[in-house]
């Protein structure tokens, strides 16, 4: 009597696709890279070498911004720059570099001012927020950002062999701002007063920077972000921590941040609620009606930056502004009748009497798919601008 049993076993089982040795991690989910969406701030050596990682692994929607354009010195430190690019958008390139990696991914660039040109609403829709930045001030605007909608963004740094990543979670120890020093405070304080200089008053030196470093500080950022997209497996993470990488020796180690009870950064929005409004088509007028309908006649509208609206000279001329006061440079403050310098009034609260009501918020400095506040004394509530969706994803 034959006791062997017959067992069926399908082809399929010996199929290899791309992602098949990344399944052989035990607690690995390809779809739920599939199914994410990343941001990426920063398109430069670290931002080059966390899109790379991003595409090989197969994530599904990934958002680049960055504003700079490519330079020869770019093509020693970033892999996905040629020297036909000289000239050209870094954001597109590796927009175009990745989907031809992995077509399995889709990348879409944006050209835009991470603190001015992005709508929290992006922030929102984020599994992941990651940067290759090197200043302060975008650093801290991406840290108010993802504290606001409740997301995790993981930081990362190089000079020369040298270099740090560290990951940020609200409510999970210390943020970016709590790890900050007066010094920090003095240097982002004095890059906002230069925004009323020329460019060349507010050059700041070059950082050295190598494709090593780059490498190793984009893996580990990564690497923490695949443990965050796991985050129901155990897996242990920085959460506010930072690793520290020596590449001089070859030293590393992982420091703890103390968190700050009063940092100002910790601010999380409650209770967002979708509106079918876009920040081109709806008056803020309509807006603060809609509002008062819903809260009360002393409802105001609050926005979460200061907006320029008029410029005076002291010889009498005026001329209006309306765009964030961080957009501000020296020569549109410049009196065009006697060419002295202007002064300017702002706002951040709309309240029913201003003379600008017929403006839409995209006319005075808010960004699509962005988040605000309609307030009645104490008590705030935030509305989205959710009909900015469509044309922010589009093509992803």
């Amino acid at each position: 009597m034959n006791m062997e049993k017959s067992i069926e076993i399908s082809s399929s089982d010996f199929e290899e696709d791309r992602y098949s040795r990344l399944r052989l991690i035990p607690w690995w989910d390809q779809d739920r890279l599939k199914n994410a969406t990343i941001m990426v701030v920063g398109a430069g050596a670290i931002g080059n070498e966390l899109i790379k990682n991003l595409t090989l692994l197969g994530i599904g929607k990934i958002l680049v911004f960055d504003m700079d354009t490519i330079e020869s010195t770019n093509l020693t430190r970033s892999i996905l720059f040629r020297a036909k690019d000289v000239g050209r958008y870094k954001a597109e390139v590796v927009a175009e570099r990745a989907m031809e990696i992995n077509p399995d991914v889709k990348v879409k660039a944006f050209i835009a001012n991470i603190i001015d040109d992005v709508g929290l609403g992006v922030f929102r829709r984020m599994n992941v927020v990651l940067g290759g930045l090197d200043n302060r001030e975008a650093r801290l605007s991406i840290n108010q950002s993802c504290y606001k909608v409740d997301k995790p963004w993981i930081d990362g740094a190089i000079e020369a062999l040298n270099g740090f990543a560290r990951v940020f979670v609200p409510g999970k120890g210390a943020c970016y701002e709590c790890t900050m020093t007066d010094t920090d405070w003095v240097l982002i304080n004095k890059r906002k007063s230069c925004a009323l200089l020329t460019h060349e008053q507010m050059a700041e030196g070059k950082v050295p920077t190598t494709p090593t470093s780059s490498s190793v500080i984009a893996g580990i950022q990564v690497q923490e972000m695949l443990k965050l997209l796991h985050s129901d497996r155990g897996l242990p993470t920085l959460a506010g921590k930072g690793f520290v990488f020596n590449g001089l020796t070859h030293d590393s180690y992982v420091v703890e941040y103390q968190r700050k009870e009063d940092c100002m950064s910790h601010d999380t929005y409650e209770n967002i609620i979708p509106k079918p409004w876009s920040v081109k088509s709806i008056s803020l007028g309509e807006i603060l009606s809609s509002i008062k309908s819903y809260l009360g006649e002393k409802a105001v509208i609050d926005f979460d930056r200061d907006i320029a609206t008029t410029a005076k000279c002291a010889c009498g001329e005026t001329k209006d502004l309306y765009l964030p006061v961080h957009k501000l440079k020296g020569e549109m403050l410049t009196c065009p009748k006697c060419g002295q310098q202007m002064s300017f009034e702002s706002i951040h609260t709309v309240k029913g009497d201003e003379s600008f009501l017929d403006k839409t918020p995209y006319q005075v400095g808010i960004p699509l798919l962005h988040i605000i506040g309609g307030r009645i004394g104490m008590d705030t509530t935030y509305y989205e601008f959710t009909a900015d969706e469509k044309e922010v994803f589009e093509n992803l």
